[in-house]
């Protein structure tokens, strides 16, 4: 537990923004053989082959290609964003501040922004003199802070005090600092062929562990790029069966994944078309294929809170170290059905992780997740599941320790095993336990 912890830390540590978090997940599968394809190339693809496909630099899908006629697919979809400030300008300061004009991307904790050491990461669009390419950037040390008012200008600020991202919330990050020098000076690229930059604000914090038995960890980005990683590495270190194993790491879902990246674009639908090519499928094996398989929404869940456990369902209260949470929703906002849950509670089951399961209160409205967005895109079966955290959308969030080794074994048995349709409403799961 301890090693799959610190390849944790280190996947978190390094994921400062979803680029960067493709670029170290395309490194862990290259060490593993993973050939990236061009999707903009002749794509040849060969039986027993392992590969990877990148698209606009922050979404990933990884898959395998087995060397008999295959009879579904096991895929897990997880995200590579997470809530953060996005720049729109930083220009060079003229006092007597240097600010940078940001803007919320998703639904965060603005609060848990304030007074913290901030990074700023992404990346930079430069001119090559034959077109323009992208570059990674990390600042790669605090650069800059976005400043509470002090207590004595507000005294009611304990009271309830409502944000304004336009007002409280923008960075400071120097007096006369030139943001772009800087940027081209770590780079060592010309200011005057830097065109264009994708960056935001990161929390510098490093992935701890917590409490005086360790019991917990607390990180920037744990949803959902701690699921990123544990389905990453699952699917790994999954053994080769008659099944297609599919990994993805989709950008946008913080923002409702209607992007050309994100879940509800054509990703994941292009790659299976890929696949599907490959084999020759008629309509018949088409049909049978997609079927017949399953896919794994990977998300986070909402732990019940130890000082407000009534924001919680109390029939179905999730902690953390309880468990994989598989979620529900009556209203469709999980992919998770009653034959979808038995299946992956059959999976932990026979690979002895224990569940945990997951309902809003009837009172209180729950988000959505990558399952019902990719299930308008393609027909398969879908479970949504997650692990669970404290303070969801907080700059730093918590977790539990050995709810990353409960994730971990029970995505490994699901690639490793047996999972068909082979009816509407008939599940064959076999399960086998490799080494």
């Amino acid at each position: 537990m301890k090693v799959l912890i610190n390849k944790l830390f280190s996947f978190l540590n390094k994921s400062v923004s979803p680029f960067h978090a493709v670029s170290e997940a395309a490194v862990l599968l290259e060490k593993e053989g993973y050939v990236r394809v061009n999707e903009n190339g002749n794509v040849i693809l060969e039986h027993g082959g392992k590969y990877y496909v990148t698209r606009g630099g922050s979404s990933i899908i990884s898959f395998r290609i087995p060397y008999g006629r295959p009879l579904c697919y096991h895929i897990t979809a997880a995200h590579s964003d997470s809530p953060a400030f996005a720049v729109k300008k930083a220009a060079a300061g003229n006092g007597p501040y240097a600010k940078a004009s940001v803007e919320k991307y998703g639904g965060m904790i603005m609060s848990s922004w304030l007074d913290r050491p901030l990074g700023l990461a992404g990346r930079i669009i430069v001119d090559t003199g034959y077109g323009v390419e992208t570059r990674l950037y990390d600042s790669g040390k605090d650069v800059m802070v976005i400043p509470n008012l002090a207590i004595h200008f507000n005294r009611e600020l304990n009271n309830g005090y409502k944000y304004n991202p336009h007002v409280d919330m923008q960075p400071v990050y120097g007096i006369k600092c030139d943001i772009m020098k800087s940027i081209a000076s770590k780079t060592g690229i010309s200011i005057s062929d830097i065109i264009q930059t994708d960056l935001k604000l990161y929390c510098r914090q490093k992935a701890v562990t917590v409490g005086f038995d360790d019991e917990f960890y607390m990180s920037p980005r744990i949803d959902d790029l701690a699921s990123a990683f544990l389905s990453l590495k699952a699917f790994i270190d999954s053994a080769e069966t008659q099944s297609i194993p599919v990994w993805c790491m989709f950008d946008n879902e913080e923002v409702g994944s209607g992007t050309r990246q994100g879940a509800m674009g054509t990703f994941l639908p292009d790659i299976i078309n890929m696949i599907d090519n490959m084999f020759g499928a008629d309509g018949n094996n088409l049909r049978k294929l997609h079927n017949s398989g399953l896919l794994v929404s990977v998300d986070n869940a909402h732990a019940t809170h130890p000082n407000l456990p009534g924001k919680s369902d109390e029939e179905h209260p999730v902690y953390l170290n309880g468990g994989v949470v598989i979620k529900h929703n009556s209203n469709a906002k999980y992919t998770t059905t009653g034959l979808t849950s038995a299946v992956f509670e059959k999976i932990c089951k026979e690979s002895q992780v224990p569940i945990q399961h997951f309902t809003n209160r009837a009172d209180v409205a729950g988000g959505s997740t990558l399952g019902n967005l990719l299930s308008r895109q393609i027909s398969m079966p879908m479970v949504d599941i997650g692990l669970a955290q404290l303070a969801m959308h907080s700059a730093v969030e918590t977790a539990g320790v050995e709810d990353v080794f409960h994730m971990y074994s029970a995505l490994k048995v699901f690639y490793d095993c047996s999972v068909c349709q082979k009816d509407d409403g008939k599940f064959n799961v076999r399960i086998i336990f490799n080494s």
